[in-house]
């Protein structure tokens, strides 16, 4: 946790605008305390959740928590939520469906806004509730419209490839027919970089994995090929939260070859150098997006080459 907090001022120095922490008990620090020790170490930078869920925690806890910190970082913290996939699926149990979703936003966001909630039969309310925006993480069609229905903002985990973004837009507008639009956040892999073929390998476990979860005929059609094995390698706990990243990609190599990872990488994530990077986000400015979610690729090191590249050739590019 210091050389978390650490990292974090660190961001903050470097004029990120943002910085997210992920949900998974089993695997990285919980996230309301991280982001509370964040919120105590830092001044300006925003902070979030990527995503919590309420499968592993109930609502009321989730507003909890989600107020207690935004005591600590007054108009800094944004709570995202969603399914859960990563929190939920190594303790076995299964990620939430659309209704659970949308029961469970909707009692956050109202104990959150002072009312009173019934659970059970039991009516409460959240003593000293504090306003702070929701955010709900989707990809499906389902779920990006409940987003626009009901939440302040959208996590979009689509990459940043053209048409499934703006397909994933149109549905998240759709939801929000009725009410102002809400700001769009797009999660993407993203490395600076001289040369994307050499690059594009680490991200073949990620190929496979969305493959294996129904989205091999979706990246057949952007001219992603992966071959889809009837099991997918071994990896603890699974192959996008390898204990070595560079043992996943190895295990990846047969299933997802070079070609593949390459064009995944220059149409769904943010691979180029920091001039075709810069190009890209103000292309998805134009478009429509509010903030890019900058993922590095791996499991449990910090984005430390990510943030430092960034910084020092992108940045500039973008705010000269």
């Amino acid at each position: 946790m210091p050389e978390l907090v650490a990292f974090v001022q660190e961001v903050e120095c470097r004029k990120f605008d943002d910085v997210w922490f992920p949900d998974s008990q089993l695997l990285w620090r919980d996230v309301f305390v991280t982001a509370a020790a964040a919120a105590v170490g830092t001044s300006r930078i925003g902070l979030g959740t990527a995503v919590t869920n309420v499968v592993t925690r109930h609502p009321s806890v989730v507003a909890g928590a989600a107020r207690t910190v935004a005591e600590l970082a007054p108009g800094r913290f944004v709570l995202g939520v969603g399914v859960g996939n990563s929190s939920v699926v190594p303790a076995g149990l299964a990620p939430s469906a659309r209704a659970e979703l949308r029961s469970g936003v909707e009692v956050i966001r109202r104990l959150l806004a002072g009312e009173e909630v019934g659970f059970g039969g039991v009516r409460s309310r959240l003593r000293d509730p504090v306003a702070l925006p929701v955010h709900l993480a989707a990809s499906g069609p389902r779920n990006l419209r409940l987003a626009g229905e009901i939440a302040d903002g959208a996590i979009l985990l689509s990459g940043v490839a053209p048409e499934p973004l703006a397909a994933a837009m149109r549905q998240v507008a759709a939801g929000a027919a009725g009410r102002t639009p809400v700001p769009i956040t797009v999660s993407a892999f993203c490395r600076v970089t001289g040369s994307v073929r050499r690059d594009a390998r680490e991200l073949k476990p990620v190929c496979l994995t969305i493959a294996a979860n129904g989205g091999a005929a979706f990246l057949e059609r952007a001219g992603v090929r992966v071959r889809v094995p009837a099991q997918l390698p071994d990896a603890a706990p699974d192959l996008l939260h390898a204990e070595s990243w560079e043992a996943a990609v190895r295990a990846s190599e047969s299933f997802v070859d070079d070609d593949a990872a390459e064009v995944f990488a220059r149409k769904f994530c943010l691979f180029g150098t920091a001039e075709e990077i810069a190009a890209r986000l103000a292309e998805l400015r134009r478009s429509g997006v509010a903030a890019i979610l900058l993922q590095h690729v791996g499991s449990y090191d910090l984005p430390r080459r990510l943030v430092a590249d960034f910084a020092r050739e992108v940045l500039p590019v973008l705010r000269p």
